[in-house]
Parts: structure tokens; sequence; C-alpha cells
């Protein structure tokens, strides 16, 4: 079996190789291959050059390019789109998700139980850095809300870390671009029949805005739209 690990990268030429290092030294439970699939989101930094050198001795590596910005909705439809594998999870080029914690979120799959798992920021007992007070709050309003239309009792619907089978995530339309990719793939996973969706608890070393961090209160807004337009139309 194979995982593939999709990175969206857009201006984190100064990073990205950490990830990656960490990418690169995880051993998969169960013996399961790896392919990683990075989307350079049209950088203007030396991302792309930064990449070319840390992957051209590493066949398992697929590097691919957006000739405009798209967003990082639109990075991760492209990197689902070239993904291989049995299996499909999206793992952030920045450090706040620790790659380690994969095996976590193969677990439930790879017992017969789940179909899809969320690795949530918001349960368990791992390290979390503390940072700001009215994202934890805009995270819970957009959980709750996007709960409210498709009857889950998630957590974290916000998390990056969404795991799921390969032939469920390439199944489904996907439209959004940017930030609004969580709440719409949580409103179409949810309706899909006899789904088994599952909830695992990460760790979270969360950034500042001086470390890179991009998400503003205008994607908050956008969510909110996209939890709305999704949980009310079938799309």
């Amino acid at each position: 079996m194979k995982l593939s690990i999709i990175i969206p990268a857009y201006n984190e030429a100064r990073t990205i190789h950490l990830i990656l290092n960490k990418v690169v030294a995880i051993e998969l439970v169960d013996n399961i291959e790896k392919e990683v699939i990075i989307v350079n989101d049209c950088s203007n930094d030396e991302t792309a050059r930064v990449v070319h050198e840390y992957i051209k001795d590493k066949s398992f590596i697929k590097f691919v390019e957006h000739k405009v910005n798209k967003g990082k909705g639109a990075a991760i439809h492209t990197g689902i789109k070239e993904a291989s594998g049995d299996f499909v999870i999206v793992q952030d080029a920045d450090l706040e998700y620790d790659p380690k914690e994969i095996n976590k979120l193969l677990k439930p799959i790879l017992d017969g139980f789940a179909d899809v798992v969320y690795g949530s920021r918001f349960m368990g007992g791992d390290a979390h850095r503390i940072l700001f007070f009215w994202h934890s709050i805009g995270n819970n309003i957009l959980t709750f809300a996007s709960n409210m239309f498709t009857n889950l009792n998630l957590t974290d619907m916000e998390t990056c870390y969404k795991l799921f089978r390969a032939d469920i995530i390439k199944g489904i339309v996907l439209k959004e671009n940017r930030f609004g990719f969580e709440p719409e793939v949580t409103a179409k996973i949810s309706r899909i029949k006899n789904i088994r969706i599952y909830e695992v608890g990460i760790s979270y070393y969360g950034r500042t805005y001086e470390e890179g961090k991009k998400i503003n209160w205008k994607d908050g807004v956008r969510a909110i739209y996209c939890i709305l337009k999704y949980g009310l139309f079938k799309m």
C-alpha cells in the first residue's frame, strides 16, 4: 500500500527543507510506501529552487508547479489529481504539524474502522503551542457551524490533517481554491452514504504571522460562506 502526502507550498523557501526532512524520515506503519507531492503555488521567493535541490536524488518526491497563484485549495486539488497512493493526506509546508503523527491517522483506516480520519488539535494530551485567543474562538465557531449542517460531531473541522482513502477523495468534485477547501470537503464527505469518519488527537506547533502564518479574518469569512453554501446546497 502507498500513502500520498500532498504538500501545498507558497513562499516557504525558508522552512520547506525542514518539513521535508521530517516527511522523509518517517517510517509508516505496516511498511506503507510514501509518495510526496509538492505543489508550488507560483511562489515568488526561492521555494522552487530549494525544492529542486532537495529532491534531485529522491524519486518518491514529485514536484508540480502552478503558473499563476491559485490558492491553497487549488494546490490540494492538483495534488489529489497527481496522487497514485491508496490513501491521501495533506501536509502543510510550515512546521505546525508533525509528520510523525501521520501514523496515528492511518491506524483507524488500517484497522478497518475508518474511511476518513481528521487529526484534531483540540483533543488528546499532546503538545499545543499557546497563541491566539480569537483564532481558537473562530475555529470553534466554524467547527460548530459546520457540524450543524453536516450532523457530525467533529472537534476540529479546520485541521490541515485530513487523511482519506484515495478512492473517496478522488470521487469528490472540489471547487474551492483557497481556505474554503476545509468546510467544502467536510460537507461533501458527510453526504457519502455509510461514510466512516474518525478523529484522533494530534499536537500543534502553531506559528505567528511574523513566522509566516498566512490565514486571516477574510479566510474566516469565506469559510462561513462555504459552510452555508455547501451545507444548504448539494453542489
